[in-house]
């Protein structure tokens, strides 16, 4: 099948499905955000897709907005057939919408309707979910409204973060949207409008985010440090500098005091609302990541 793309995508996530997209079908353009400031000296950076599409030799524009007359003209000049939009990060106007013969798609890292909006994967493990997957979905002017083209479920493993699963996510929407395309485009394919009731919302994560409040209970706490890791990771407060956690597990216990340190079988632990938060690897301000244990033989006063 021939079939002329387009590709709007930003971050990591969008790599694999822009790699499958070209491998199946080859892709007409690219469409990415601006170089931003990045990392602790603001050095201008490429998104990820930018050096994705110029090892892959396709064209790219990288527009400020993308309502711009001028980006509507060049995407019309490509004369795309179908858009594909994978963590673009910008929302498309109607007339965007309605250019390719048959419309645009999006790869969509939740089972919508649960969780539209910007930070799908950390509000999955935020808030406790056992199971999550991928969208591929008929776009349309709202947020992460349209039809259900597909699904794919997978579940949340008791080891998962942001990380890992950002990583499992973005391979099964690729998988996903090539198996998707040839029914889509044939007409096979019965779309399936989304029950807005079951509709979840999931807004776009800051750094302080991350910020920890011990008189939460356990459970909260270990699926904040699951949901922002890798960024902008779990913190607390101590000696004065932030403090990451980046794996704990709970440990239930009656009596304790919210932000009380101790030491339990071996690592560092903080009193939580009903129980310890148990800290299994830890990045102390200025220092490497590091095993909880490592750390308290590293020092004398965490207690």
């Amino acid at each position: 099948m021939t079939l002329r793309i387009v590709f709007l995508g930003s971050p990591e996530f969008a790599i694999p499905a822009l790699e499958a997209l070209h491998s199946h079908y080859g892709i007409t353009g690219v469409v990415t955000q601006p170089d931003r400031p990045a990392g602790r000296g603001k050095q201008l950076t490429s998104p990820p897709v930018y050096a994705a599409a110029d090892r892959l030799k396709i064209p790219v524009i990288q527009p400020e907005k993308l309502r711009s007359p001028d980006v509507y003209n060049t995407i019309a000049a490509w004369q795309p057939e179908l858009i594909v939009v994978a963590a673009y990060g910008q929302i498309l106007r109607q007339n965007l919408l309605e250019l390719p013969r048959y419309g645009c798609i999006n790869i969509h890292p939740s089972l919508l309707p649960r969780w539209r909006g910007a930070s799908p994967i950390p509000f999955t493990l935020l808030n406790g979910d056992t199971e999550t997957g991928v969208t591929v979905m008929k776009m349309d002017a709202g947020m992460d409204t349209g039809d259900i083209l597909s699904q794919v479920v997978t579940p949340i493993l008791p080891e998962d973060n942001a990380g890992t699963l950002h990583d499992r996510l973005s391979h099964l929407g690729a998988d996903l949207l090539i198996q998707t395309i040839p029914g889509y485009v044939s007409g096979q394919t019965v779309s399936v409008p989304q029950d807005d009731s079951f509709a979840t919302y999931s807004r776009l994560i800051t750094k302080q985010d991350g910020a920890m409040a011990f008189q939460k209970e356990c459970r909260q706490l270990v699926n904040q440090v699951r949901a922002f890791t890798p960024w902008p990771g779990a913190f607390f407060t101590w000696k004065e500098a932030p403090f990451k956690v980046l794996k704990a597990h709970s440990k239930e216990s009656e009596g304790v005091i919210p932000g009380e340190k101790w030491v339990i079988t071996g690592l560092p632990a903080v009193g939580a609302k009903d129980g310890w938060l148990v800290i299994d690897e830890c990045q102390p301000a200025g220092k490497r990541a590091m095993p909880g244990g490592d750390f308290l033989r590293g020092i004398q006063d965490w207690i």
